[in-house]
This record gives structure tokens, C-alpha cells and sequence, in this order.
């Protein structure tokens, strides 16, 4: 497994880069921004990015956002102090495949990484919880929705014209993946719309 890690503290990086070696982890490249987490991963093409929420100039989630758009086989975890359910859920929406935090213990770190290459989410059981949470308060507002609408109120939101295209197309069998080659869009966009 190919790691790029993308964070701008130094010693932390270094710290980071250190630990995930002496655990039998190749670590691929450092970079201190979001813009340059980008430009690794197009020149190093590594299967994991550990990458930090807030850092200057492009953040970890706009940084998220470009890398997934461009390799979308590229898995991104973000690695961070940020708590806050907002960067939680926006770094999902982004492409991000997990979302830890900073104070996890060196084993802990490893067991997320080797499940990753497994398909599992590297998330933390009250993580987890937040966005189950999240995804049961949509659900509510849309069941409260459609009710309104059965009451005679306003209808839900349309469905965009790209939307619709890729329900079509989805309904009709093809993967996401196979809807991203034939709009010449990344899977996760098409998971997105």
C-alpha cells in the first residue's frame, strides 16, 4: 500500500511518516498543502492519502474534492483534529473514504489502514454514529416532506436534467463506474448526483 500523507505541520508529518514505516507502511511522499497533496498524487499515484481537514491556501476537503475527480481509485482518509460533524460530513460528500482523528493510538491507525485495503470505512464508532444520525434526520425531512405533498402542500425539489440522466442509467443496470465513463464523469460524482 502506497501512502502520500498531506498535512502542514512538519514535526507531525515526520512523526507520522516514521511510525507508518516502522509499521511496514511505504510511505510514498509528504506534501504541507492541499495543492500540493494534488500534485503528489498525480506524480506518485498512491493508493491511500492520509490527509489533514484545515491547512492553508487548499484545504483537505477542497484538495479531497480535485483528487477524487481525477482518481477516483485514490482512497482519502482524513487524518485531523477537526471533531466537528460540518467537516465530518463534507469531507464524505467530497470522496473521502474515512475520517479519523488525530489522538487514535499507533494500532488503532494500523487495524484502519489494513481494513481499508479490506473495502471497510476506516471511521470510529461515534463517528459512525453522527452520520447515521445525520442520514436518519435527512430521511426525516424528506418523510416529512412527502407528507406536506400528500397534504396539498409544495412538491419535493426537482430532479436536476443530470440527475435524471444518471437515474435513468442506473436504473436501467449500469454500475456507477460505467455512468462516470459514459458521461466522462468520476464514480464518485455519479454517487454525488
Amino acid at each position: 500500500m502506497k501512502i502520500l500523507l498531506a498535512d502542514d505541520h512538519g514535526l507531525f508529518l515526520e512523526g507520522l511518516q516514521n511510525l507508518l514505516r516502522a509499521g511496514g507502511f511505504e510511505v510514498v511522499g509528504a506534501a504541507h498543502d492541499g495543492l500540493e497533496a494534488l500534485q503528489l498524487a498525480r506524480a506518485l499515484r498512491p493508493d491511500v492519502i492520509l490527509m489533514d481537514v484545515r491547512m492553508p491556501g487548499c484545504d483537505g476537503l477542497a484538495a479531497t474534492r480535485l483528487i477524487q475527480a481525477e482518481m477516483p481509485e485514490c482512497k482519502i482518509v482524513m487524518l485531523t483534529t477537526s471533531a466537528e460533524d460540518a467537516d465530518l460530513f463534507e469531507a464524505i460528500k467530497s470522496g473521502a473514504s474515512g475520517y479519523l482523528l488525530k489522538n487514535l493510538e499507533p494500532n488503532e491507525l494500523f487495524d484502519y489502514l489494513a481494513g481499508l485495503s479490506r473495502g471497510e470505512a476506516p471511521l470510529s464508532r461515534e463517528l459512525s454514529a453522527r452520520l447515521l444520525r445525520e442520514f436518519a434526520q435527512q430521511a426525516g425531512a424528506l418523510d416529512e416532506q412527502a407528507a406536506a405533498c400528500l397534504r396539498g402542500g409544495p412538491p419535493p425539489p426537482e430532479l436536476t436534467p443530470r440527475q435524471r440522466e444518471i437515474l435513468i442509467l442506473v436504473s436501467d443496470g449500469s454500475t456507477y463506474k460505467e455512468v462516470g465513463a459514459a458521461l466522462n464523469l468520476s464514480e464518485n460524482t455519479i454517487k454525488y448526483h
